[in-house]
């Protein structure tokens, strides 16, 4: 199971790394959710419908792509963590370059739930303006 629950995150990733809603989706339980760690204004929780909404905005507002580099993946039961290094550029011109670590539970072969951690202030600052353009 971990390795298949391995496979299903790292196409999770590759999903919003392109800012692709729909491959996110089939990713995800129907009653999946994200917690993004912090106190910015990023931060909190997020429906499942919420996440794909955001990955499809990520493709015209991250036009490079996340571009991740990972450092790690782990996988335990039903457990798998990255740890990885974004490095794009913002639909503005930007440098948006984030350390995460994503932290995801799975529930019959699908994403249920996912902690985030990276900067949610450099988030704030370059993504969160760019986010609210788009609606």
């Amino acid at each position: 199971m971990s390795e298949a629950n391995k496979k299903v995150a790292l196409d999770f990733l590759a999903a919003m790394d392109v800012g692709d809603g729909e491959a996110m989706d089939r990713c995800l339980t129907r009653d999946a959710f994200t917690n993004t760690q912090g106190f910015a204004g990023v931060s909190g929780q997020r429906s499942r419908e919420m996440m794909v909404a955001t990955a499809s905005a990520f493709k015209d507002i991250v036009p490079t792509g996340f571009r991740p580099e990972m450092k790690k993946v782990v996988a335990e039961g039903d457990t798998v963590v990255l740890e990885f290094e974004g490095n794009a550029v913002l639909s503005n011109g930007e440098n948006y370059c984030n350390q995460y670590v994503f932290v995801f539970s799975f529930a019959s072969g699908k994403i249920r739930k996912l902690n985030e951690y990276f900067c949610t202030d450099l988030a704030d600052t370059l993504m969160l303006p760019l986010l609210a353009q788009t609606g």
